[in-house]
């Protein structure tokens, strides 16, 4: 498949192929955004490289072949995921060929526990951020427990300081929500909004009419983290995650968490119960409840 955009072909430019054409409206039509769209086309242009020049005519034998092939050069599970997702739009919904999707497979992805900071590592953080856009940025991640590309493009029109609620447009899986605005939250945007006076994007990118990249947010978490010396790993998500968990450790219930952090089943928000210290800690074993059958001073030694 060409690689070259139909909104952006030039005269030098290689002209969008019927078959991307047909991909592209199909997406469309389905109201499929931006970026995954992008993604998409990435990982079907990988096929057809590999596959060259077969693509329309590719077999269950070739997609099985391709994932060997990405499996061999130590491709992601996360990515091998992404590509099956593409392959069964391109295969089932574009070409009309579901038979060639018959070996493709799903591949298990490993578990791992959230990574969280602990309340004075997330203090630190947010002291060592540069300036008061990234403070109030990360303090959003933090503060509301947003994701990345929440925080970057949220507006203006969206803080609600008479309900104390932020309006989440359009978060992951197309779904509106509100989010929690505290106190001390909303002084930190107010803070923010005083230094710029953003007009729609509250946090905007070099041209106004863009909101800030998401690139930029996970490069600010990254100085901020560097400048507290804080070892571990951070991202944006760092802040999310530590957001649920100190709820949790609050003794927030974790439907309503789940219902804060926009999440589709209750299992997802689950998992940070096993991250969640101090609630470990106040859990009493069976063991320390069991009445001891002897006198400590008759047992046998």
């Amino acid at each position: 498949m060409s690689t070259t955009t139909a909104s952006h072909t030039t005269a030098s430019a290689k002209p969008i192929s019927p078959l991307r054409r047909r991909m592209i409206e199909g997406m469309t039509v389905r109201g499929f955004v931006e970026k995954t769209q992008s993604d998409y086309i990435r990982h079907v242009t990988n096929l057809s490289t590999f596959l060259v020049p077969s693509l329309p005519s590719a077999t269950a034998e070739d997609l099985r072949s391709f994932q060997l092939h990405q499996r061999k050069t130590g491709v992601g599970p996360p990515t091998m995921n992404s590509a099956v997702a593409a392959f069964r739009f391109f295969f089932n919904v574009t070409l009309e060929r579901p038979e060639a999707l018959r070996l493709l497979r799903l591949v298990q992805q490993p578990r791992r526990l959230p990574n969280v900071l602990s309340m004075e590592e997330v203090a630190l953080l947010l002291e060592a951020a540069r300036g008061a856009k990234y403070k109030a940025a990360l303090g959003l991640a933090y503060g509301a427990g947003l994701r990345v590309s929440e925080v970057a493009r949220l507006k203006v029109s969206d803080i609600d300081s008479t309900r104390m609620l932020l309006r989440i447009e359009q978060g992951k899986g197309r779904k509106d929500r509100n989010a929690m605005l505290s106190p001390r939250l909303l002084a930190l945007l107010r803070e923010w909004w005083k230094v710029e006076q953003p007009a729609i994007w509250l946090f905007q990118g070099r041209d106004p009419l863009q909101p800030l990249t998401t690139k930029s947010v996970y490069r600010a978490v990254v100085e901020a983290a560097d400048a507290a010396g804080i070892k571990s790993r951070v991202s944006p998500h760092t802040l999310r995650h530590s957001f649920a968990t100190h709820l949790l450790e609050q003794g927030v219930d974790i439907r309503v968490i789940q219902v804060l952090l926009g999440h589709a089943k209750l299992d997802t928000t689950a998992r940070y119960a096993q991250v969640a210290t101090k609630v470990l800690r106040e859990v009493t074993s069976p063991l320390d409840l069991l009445t001891p059958l002897l006198p400590t001073e008759n047992k046998p030694q």
